[in-house]
């Protein structure tokens, strides 16, 4: 039986003191997030002390505009469609676009967050049946780099090759870093938000040429028509406990 969210998160607290450790109510999900420096030697002790002999998955995340968000409203808002068109938040900047500018009057400014991107490993623990959530954000953001994980799972080695495909991140002491998913000669990394989501060129065939080949973007316009709608949920503490503080400041 896995010992409680809360006990295991003060055990974290107490063997890594200059770790941020979180626990996500009512879930009972812990975030341990380390820095650069530490990460490699947090994670052999996540392994040999504490039994997380697991990598179940590792992604890069991208928190550019992080909790700023034109969209979430309560209702089914008429004027939706037209802040679509008119925001300037992640997904809908053409490229060469500064995402961290003003927007246009009446519109939210995109907030340029005090880190940018990071690095999450799952692991799980078969002995202890427990799983936790390791969390390192990079230091620069023009160049984020963070140190591999492969000298402690070697099953690490193609989730950050995905997450260096993506985001960018560099992943430093990786045996083999290199792109994994996108075409040969991608230009950029299709998963930071301020890559345009109609991207920056398109494939069709030519049948004089009778290949393949790319060209710039012309047919689709960058547009978001429907906002999200936010509809809580009483099951869950943090849903009632926000509903109950949008009750109390009407």
């Amino acid at each position: 039986m896995a010992e409680p969210a809360a006990t295991f998160a003060q055990r974290l607290r107490d063997r890594f003191p200059g770790a941020t450790v979180t626990v996500a109510e009512p879930r009972g999900e812990v975030t341990l997030e380390v820095s650069a420096q530490d990460l490699l030697a947090t994670c052999h002790a996540l392994r040999d002390e504490f039994g997380f002999e697991q990598l179940t998955d590792l992604c890069g995340v991208d928190y550019m505009g992080y909790g700023s968000d034109e969209w979430d409203t309560e209702d089914v808002s008429s004027t939706g469609f037209s802040r679509g068109v008119e925001g300037k938040g992640p997904g809908r900047f053409g490229w060469g676009e500064k995402p961290m500018e003003q927007g246009p009057a009446g519109s939210l400014p995109v907030l340029a967050p005090e880190r940018r991107f990071a690095a999450v490993a799952h692991l799980l623990s078969y002995a202890n049946n427990c799983r936790l959530r390791v969390r390192c954000f990079a230091e620069d953001d023009s160049l984020p780099v963070v140190p591999s994980l492969t000298p402690v799972w070697r099953g690490a080695n193609w989730f950050e090759r995905e997450a260096f495909d993506l985001y960018g991140i560099v992943f430093e002491g990786h045996p083999d870093l290199r792109r994994i998913m996108t075409d040969y000669g991608f230009v950029g990394h299709p998963f930071r938000k301020d890559f345009p989501l109609i991207g920056n060129v398109e494939v069709r065939y030519d049948e004089q040429r009778k290949r393949v080949v790319y060209e710039p973007v012309t047919s689709v316009e960058p547009r978001v028509g429907v906002p999200r709608v936010i509809r809580d949920d009483a099951r869950y503490q943090t849903a009632a406990g926000e509903a109950a503080q949008r009750e109390a400041a009407k």
